[in-house]
């Protein structure tokens, strides 16, 4: 084990010494559990992040499509046709 010091304010110590009293573990074994636990989940999304998400993939979801792929496959085989031959022959039509 190494030996560190942190400086640390008030609040945080009082917390500490109040969890390593109420789950009967030396206050460097807390911090021990609590930055592995802290490590452990710094990568994934937060509550917050993740309802966000989830919210965007609720309004998004309804807004797709429900073509058939082979109407959609159809009409990619004629935008790529008309981009091979040089898209439209005149000009369009304004409205």
């Amino acid at each position: 084990m190494v030996k560190v010091t942190f400086t640390l304010d008030d609040q945080t110590v009082a917390r500490l010494r109040l969890t390593a009293e109420r789950l009967r573990k030396p206050q460097s074994q807390v911090v021990r559990e609590a930055v592995a636990e802290y490590a452990a989940s710094a990568g994934r999304l937060s509550q917050a992040e993740r309802h966000a998400m989830l919210d965007v993939f609720d309004r998004v979801v309804p807004a797709v499509p429900s073509r058939p792929v082979r109407e959609v496959d159809a009409e990619l085989r004629a935008v790529r046709a008309a981009r091979r031959h040089g898209g439209r022959r005149r000009a369009a039509r304004r409205a």
